[in-house]
């Protein structure tokens, strides 16, 4: 940990982290003009689909090997190699010309983004320690948030004129670059043994909850504005500002879990979480006037903003120092794979029961599966006092 860590080192942090987790929905709005401009490819629906769930799947099976690159050449070097690929191969959509092209742009624009991820996480790691962690990982979150929030607007206002121009969002890794050349500082850690191998065994369920996490948050970016647009006759415009609601919800969310922790564990924070995002479900699934989605959405923001944070923070505080990059990139892993795998995992449900009823059944289901833990932790822990 540093003794003094300059302003504009945390600034630098903060923007690091803003352009990871949400930087994908940039383009989302431009696909329906995607899909026009290369109407005469085979299959172009699914392809221009692809741009969004590329970079996802690239992030999920590469991020371990990643991690290992970034720890042999260390997190600086790696964060301004990996902000070069993402103004590069972020913004490659400005002037290529063919689909395959545009796809091969996205898959590289997910190695930029996972090492992004990994090297903010480690250097967050690095950087603090106990309640300071915990408040600067709330507000790590928060500004993952204003990201998603910049990012749907921004990529949504530029879509109207060109369907290339929301890839000029990207280029903002170009200006980020001069801060981590400047204010980012290594920190050299002495050398200890290992933490033990009971305490190294926990963090593989803590990757599996983040995946699990993941595969329900992204349900909102996913099938929301199917619900929005389809069912409610929703504008582009305003089912992106419904979401953006969310986005600044999941931000109060993260920044709640700094005083929560001082009374709860990583566990129970976890399942409060759900329970929130649950409730959230249920009520967008009884929502009879558009105009609700901007009360009932933010439920479910501010709950997976405050298990995101939980999440990260559990990591961090359970992976020995010399293993931080490492867990990083499995915990990277392991949110992008609930990314790329939440709208496969449910679209049987979506097709069987319609988009309205999903939520319902999903929200139940979630609220259920969370009391039900909850109910076995109390048994436990009851057992373990007698």
């Amino acid at each position: 940990m540093l003794s003094s860590i300059h302003p504009l080192t945390k600034l630098t942090l903060l923007l690091l982290s803003m352009m990871t987790m949400m930087s994908n929905v940039a383009i989302v709005t431009m696909l329906p003009h995607l899909s026009e401009h290369f109407e005469g490819e085979v299959n172009i629906e699914f392809l221009s689909r692809l741009m969004i769930t590329l970079p996802s799947l690239s992030i999920a099976l590469l991020a371990p090997l990643l991690g290992l690159m970034v720890e042999r050449i260390k997190k600086k070097p790696s964060a301004i190699v990996a902000l070069l690929l993402f103004g590069v191969a972020g913004s490659a959509g400005l002037y290529l010309e063919t689909i395959e092209g545009l796809l091969a742009s996205r898959a590289l624009f997910g190695v930029a983004v996972a090492i992004l991820m990994i090297v903010s996480t480690s250097l967050m790691g690095d950087y603090f320690e106990g309640e300071a962690r915990h408040k600067f990982m709330g507000l790590q979150s928060a500004f993952i948030s204003v990201g998603g929030i910049v990012f749907i607007v921004g990529g949504g206002l530029l879509s109207d004129n060109s369907w290339r121009y929301p890839f000029g969002i990207y280029l903002i890794g170009f200006l980020i670059l001069p801060f981590v050349v400047r204010y980012v500082v290594e920190v050299e850690h002495p050398t200890q043994m290992p933490q033990n191998h009971q305490e190294k065994a926990h963090l593989g369920g803590i990757y599996l909850l983040a995946f699990g996490l993941m595969l329900l948050f992204y349900i909102m970016p996913t099938q929301m504005p199917f619900l929005m647009i389809n069912e409610f006759g929703a504008s582009g415009t305003l089912a992106g500002a419904i979401i953006a609601m969310a986005f600044v919800s999941n931000a109060l969310g993260a920044i709640s879990f700094a005083r929560l922790k001082r009374r709860f564990s990583f566990v129970s924070i976890y399942l409060m979480g759900l329970v929130i995002i649950g409730m959230g479900f249920i009520l967008i699934g009884f929502v009879d006037n558009l105009y609700l989605f901007f009360f009932t959405s933010p439920i479910m923001g501010f709950g997976g903003g405050l298990m995101m944070t939980n999440i990260s923070a559990w990591v961090l505080h359970k992976a020995h120092h010399k293993k931080r990059i490492k867990s990083s990139g499995y915990l990277t892993s392991a949110l992008f794979m609930g990314q790329f795998f939440s709208p496969i995992v449910f679209h049987p449900l979506v097709t069987h029961f319609g988009v309205h009823q999903f939520f319902i059944i999903v929200g139940i289901g979630v609220v259920a599966l969370a009391l039900v833990a909850k109910m076995v932790m109390l048994q436990i822990n009851s057992h373990e006092s007698t």
